[in-house]
């Protein structure tokens, strides 16, 4: 007798910017139609306060133990950064709905929502993917922390600092010595963020390249730096104080001493988006006021 299969469910995950008044009218009606067309949905603490309370909250953090189809993030690009490192090892495409203006992540408007919905459940929405950064700070032999990187990591100074020393390595060859008030390591996605307004160039989000820019160098040879994402960039910490930090997606410092060392290259896993028919020019236009008289 020929065994049936069933298959499982569909299943959905909102993830929502906290304290954002549009969300509190946008939930109930994205949550009557994700269940009218047969996904399973679970939501983050700052969903649940908006939503039925029939809804499973489950932790950020822990949704990537979660089977999912898709994640539904309401907010900025700041809220997809958050739910993009969360998400990663699950491997499940995100759909940033953006409640400002044009973002260079969440570049789907709340008008064109449910457009996009109606499209990913007919398999009919362009998906791309975009590479992500794993860092690692290592004091001495010892790893004090690994971490997911969509945007940039970030050495910097302290802001009563004076500049710092820094070392940096491609493969465990020397580069230079750079004296700096900071040095960016940044993938194609962040190359638009802190990057960008250090001088470093725009790399389209498809390059599997990163930038090594330096926050305003003492020596006006120093250059911003592209770089296959193949490799492994160090960045050594020369500073008798400790009055250096290391911020990773502009999220709050971990504070470096003299001789911390960290360590970036390509991580395993990838972040898949979901896209409209806008292209990246057209964003970089319309959020660089590029054309504009």
């Amino acid at each position: 007798m020929a065994s049936s299969q069933v298959s499982s469910p569909k299943a959905a995950a909102i993830i929502s910017r906290p304290a954002r008044p549009e969300v509190a009218q946008i939930v109930p009606d994205l949550l009557a139609w994700l269940g009218e067309h047969g996904y399973k949905v679970i939501v983050d603490p700052e969903t649940a306060r908006y939503a039925s309370g029939q809804q499973e909250v489950v932790a950020r953090a822990q949704m990537s133990s979660r089977h999912l189809d898709l994640v539904v993030v309401l907010g900025g690009d700041g809220t997809l950064l958050s739910a993009a490192r969360v998400t990663a090892a699950a491997d499940v495409p995100l759909l940033g709905v953006n409640l400002g203006s044009l973002g260079f992540l969440t570049e789907v408007p709340f008008s064109s929502l449910y457009k996009m919905l109606d499209a990913i459940t007919k398999g009919q929405a362009r998906v791309e993917q975009r590479s992500l950064m794993q860092c690692q700070l290592l004091r001495g032999e010892t790893v004090r922390g690994t971490y997911l990187v969509f945007n940039d990591a970030v050495v910097n100074k302290t802001a009563l600092a004076r500049l710092n020393n820094y070392d940096l390595y491609v493969d465990k060859a020397f580069v230079s010595s750079y004296r700096a008030d900071g040095m960016i390591v940044a993938t194609p996605t962040g190359s638009t963020a802190y990057s960008l307004s250090a001088g470093g160039p725009i790399l389209m989000p498809t390059v599997q390249a990163f930038v090594i820019t330096p926050v305003a160098p003492h020596s006006l040879t120093h250059r911003p730096l592209v770089v296959p994402d193949s490799v492994e960039i160090e960045i050594l910490l020369r500073s008798e104080e400790e009055v250096a930090y290391l911020s990773l997606d502009g999220q709050p410092g971990l504070d470096l001493c003299d001789g911390d060392l960290v360590r970036c290259s390509r991580s395993e896993h990838k972040v898949s988006l979901f896209r409209t028919d806008t292209d990246f020019f057209q964003v970089l236009r319309t959020k660089l006021k590029w054309g504009e008289r």
